[in-house]
């Protein structure tokens, strides 16, 4: 029988409803006390300008690391049912305001694309609010397909508003 190994997962967190950032040290307490993973890393906090044009409030986001012998299916079931404790409304759309936002952006050097789950996340490459948070903690991270973590930082487009926290 093959044991589980453990593998390397990051996981974006994000609010701008609701206290915003005691949503996401909530969602970053609750995603690190998933069974048979363990959070290791996590970013400073930062505030953005919400994607989408729509009228609403900065969110607040970080970038976590985990260790987790979870499969990535079951890693994004347990993350989906933190943001629903938390009061997701996963019917709002796209781009409306959130409670909690738990994106998971990779698991080790994983390529996938099924009906549930893509991996890496798409978009990661032209998202501040993902690829700054995750430069500090990862900046050597190979986003399979994409290239160093540090890399695409490097290419962001530095006009889009985004303040580090602490």
């Amino acid at each position: 029988m093959k044991r589980p190994h453990w593998r390397p997962a990051y996981v974006g967190v994000g609010s701008n409803l609701d206290d915003p950032l005691g949503q996401v040290e909530a969602g970053i307490a609750a995603v690190g006390a998933i069974d048979k993973t363990l959070l290791v890393l996590q970013s400073s906090r930062y505030r953005s300008a919400p994607m989408g044009g729509a009228e609403q409030p900065d969110f607040i986001n970080a970038v976590i690391a985990l260790l987790t012998r979870l499969t990535p299916d079951e890693l994004l079931h347990e993350i989906h049912a933190i943001e629903a404790a938390r009061g997701r409304d996963r019917q709002a759309g796209r781009w409306s305001p959130r409670t909690l936002d738990l994106d998971l952006l990779a698991v080790s050097d994983l390529v996938i694309d099924s009906a549930t789950l893509s991996l890496p996340h798409p978009g990661v490459a032209e998202r501040n609010f993902v690829l700054l948070p995750w430069n500090e903690i990862a900046p050597h991270f190979h986003v399979p397909g994409l290239g160093s973590v540090n890399d695409l930082a490097g290419r962001l487009d530095t006009a889009l508003r985004i303040e580090r926290l602490e």
